[in-house]
């Protein structure tokens, strides 16, 4: 589904869809936490997600599940996120997920920070199940920062020398407190006051609408914007 197909079937909006403002959105800023990266062989174990209605949060509209994986949970991936086997014993399968997640998202712009790898898993899952895919417009933070510090928007965190531009990273340079690192929801929300900030920062930059934020925030290639001259990423 294109953008402009996207617009017209869940905003009720006219060829002018893709122009809506920015404000007017609703966005859906998401996480996963995983067994792995390996998508042939690993699975989602947890989906944390908020809404934003343009630049607000709203805390109380929160989607929160633990998933029983049938890939093994080993210690490597335990000691990022915290979720041990026993915890995951007696929760429900993606199948018995998935669908609730769907029904959350839907008619919502996706935000993610490095957003690819989420919405992979959860496109591989919903393949497995017959179900259809995240279709709908995606942004992923990453892409916005690489934007705009590529246009030299004047912020104090783009002048910093960051050692990667991680969620964590960013959020200390944005002056983001974080409490819950590496829960799904936890990340979300600091994902969420990330895209926050850079919302007035897009707006300064000329990018107001749909369009523009689904140009420049492309989860297709989220470190174009951070490649030197050489194709090296650089931070």
């Amino acid at each position: 589904m294109g953008l402009l197909d996207w617009s017209r079937d869940r905003l009720g909006l006219g060829p002018s869809g893709p122009e809506v403002p920015i404000q007017d959105l609703r966005f859906t800023v998401l996480d996963t936490e995983l067994t792995g990266l390996d998508e042939r062989r690993d699975d989602i174990v947890s989906i944390g997600a908020l809404q934003m209605q343009g630049g607000r949060i709203e805390i109380g509209k929160t989607f929160q599940e633990l998933v029983r994986p049938q890939a093994v949970l080993d210690g490597r991936t335990v000691l990022i996120h915290g979720i041990t086997p026993s915890q995951l014993e007696a929760m429900p399968p993606i199948a018995e997920v998935l669908d609730a997640f769907l029904a959350y998202v839907s008619g919502t712009v996706l935000v993610g920070h490095c957003l690819s790898i989420d919405l992979a898993f959860l496109n591989r899952d919903a393949r497995r199940l017959k179900r259809p895919p995240l279709g709908q417009p995606a942004v992923d933070t990453l892409a916005l920062f690489g934007w705009l510090r590529h246009r030299s928007v004047e912020h104090p965190a783009f002048a910093q020398e960051l050692s990667a531009p991680s969620l964590f990273g960013l959020a200390t340079a944005f002056e983001i407190t974080v409490e819950e690192a590496h829960t799904a929801i936890g990340d979300a929300y600091v994902t969420a006051q990330l895209f926050q900030r850079f919302l007035p920062l897009l707006a300064q930059a000329g990018v107001r609408d749909l369009s523009g934020l689904c140009r420049v925030g492309s989860p297709a290639n989220p470190t174009a914007n951070l490649q030197g001259p050489g194709g090296q990423t650089h931070f």
